[in-house]
């Protein structure tokens, strides 16, 4: 069983386990995007750490405690520093002690998480400012499309379950 379905509860040879069995593809290209996602073999410049804090972030903002929990998790796993930790728990960057470029970084991903329709080129020039690279601004734009996606499709299978 994947994370999403895990997440949302799809209990085994139930309908909703059955529907998805028919697409278990899809299953197991989100775990796949999950890793790749999270932990790359090469992280480029956002490590496992800072990619696991902005998705507990991401996940906070989308109400979802099974999988900022699940996140946390990866953070711990990671190596939490307090900084993260803080970004993790919703607390403004510059308030947690963030430097300049993770504070461009939390202030994208919410951005992307909570006002997606606000989002500029501005805001990529920003990150760029930041001293961000541009292959580690799609590798942010790839964690926050991946997290919300996840959210958003745990979402509908937990309301999929409830209706059965």
């Amino acid at each position: 069983m994947t994370l999403i379905e895990t997440l949302a509860g799809v209990g085994a040879g139930s309908p909703l386990a059955e529907a998805l069995a028919q697409r278990a593809q899809i299953m197991e290209l989100s775990q796949a995007s999950h890793d790749a996602v999270l932990l790359p073999r090469e992280p480029g410049g956002l490590s496992h750490a800072e990619r696991a804090a902005l998705a507990t972030r991401m996940a906070s903002v989308n109400r979802d405690n099974a999988l900022a929990a699940h996140y946390r998790a990866l953070l711990a796993d990671a190596g939490e520093t307090p900084v993260l930790a803080a970004i993790a728990a919703g607390e403004d960057a510059s308030q947690a002690g963030a430097d300049a470029r993770l504070a461009a970084l939390v202030r994208h991903i919410d951005i992307l998480t909570a006002r997606t329709r606000e989002a500029t080129k501005g805001d990529v020039a920003a990150l760029v400012a930041a001293g961000i690279t541009e292959p580690d601004v799609v590798r942010l734009a790839e964690l926050a499309a991946f997290v919300n996606y996840q959210a958003r499709v745990i979402a509908g299978l937990r309301l999929l379950g409830a209706s059965r």
